[in-house]
């Protein structure tokens, strides 16, 4: 079954007084690479949450962004730094006395030095700070994989579709291209009717061994045969249990070379508009194999 690249999953988890919130979206990308934004506190568990991820995901560019919330109730604590206010208030007395001012020095005047007092830095215990981060990163996780065989299944059935497309108008070329040794056998005899302006007089064998080369240049016969090859392996690459994004976009590069080719050799106008609509196909297929994992 395929998998998307592109998904979201956002969980939130509380163990005892601390909250983690975790969000995670992946995007397109060749190789898996993943990125962590967190607080610093969480920093130790980087590589851990990392390898959380990778037990699930192959392939895609994976953000990570962690929060932490703490509803202790002494989280409200303050601490004073002494030597700022004992530092701060020899200043203002020198100030005072320099000046030769009367005026008394207030707590008002002390406090308004800025960090004076400041909140306690509360030290979280790591235990019960990775008891909520990994359940909410494995959740996540896991969410997000759902997401990304829910957003699979959406691409199952739109590739599928199109394949069936080109199938269809594939077998019309095929079915086209058996006139296009007439078409250039008919244009060979109107050339030599133009420069010649009496064809009696020459040799029907010669005539029938250049339309035959002609045919043969102009023959797509093994370009329909491999287009149809492509056309199987791309839906056994769909069916197939693995996620095979990079076999099916080498895949389409087959396809478009195929195309190209009949494209060059078409002798008709009806057979190379149906090229340029199935190439026009072909580039949406494309993009959406780009999301495949």
């Amino acid at each position: 079954m395929i998998k998307s690249m592109t998904a979201f999953s956002q969980v939130s988890n509380t163990c005892d007084t601390i909250t983690a919130e975790v969000t995670i979206r992946s995007y397109n990308s060749r190789h898996l690479d993943i990125s962590y934004f967190g607080p610093e506190a969480c920093q130790v568990f980087e590589e851990d949450i990392k390898k959380i991820i990778n037990k699930t995901h192959d392939r895609g560019r994976i953000e990570i962004k962690l929060f932490i919330r703490e509803d202790a109730k002494d989280l409200e604590l303050f601490e004073v730094d002494e030597a700022k206010i004992a530092s701060y208030y020899q200043a203002l007395t020198k100030i005072k006395k320099d000046l030769n001012l009367m005026a008394d020095i207030s707590m008002t005047d002390i406090l308004s030095a800025r960090n004076v007092i400041v909140p306690s830095k509360r030290q979280l215990d790591l235990k019960n700070l990775w008891n909520a981060v990994e359940p909410s990163i494995k959740t996540a996780s896991i969410n997000l994989e759902l997401m990304r065989k829910e957003e699979g299944e959406n691409l199952y059935s739109d590739l599928s579709a199109r394949i069936d497309y080109i199938e269809d108008n594939l077998k019309r070329i095929e079915k086209d291209a058996a006139t296009i040794p007439q078409i250039y056998k008919n244009r060979l005899m109107e050339k030599i009717s133009f420069l010649t302006s009496d064809t009696e007089g020459l040799d029907p064998v010669r005539i029938s061994q250049e339309a035959a080369i002609l045919a043969d240049k102009s023959d797509v016969s093994e370009e329909i045969v491999r287009l149809y090859s492509h056309i199987k392996q791309f839906r056994e690459i769909l069916d197939s249990e693995d996620s095979e994004g990079r076999k099916l976009n080498f895949l389409i590069q087959e396809f478009n070379r195929e195309f190209n080719t009949i494209g060059s050799k078409s002798g008709n106008a009806s057979l190379s508009h149906m090229v340029v609509n199935l190439k026009s196909e072909l580039e949406k297929i494309r993009e959406q194999v780009q999301n495949i994992e």
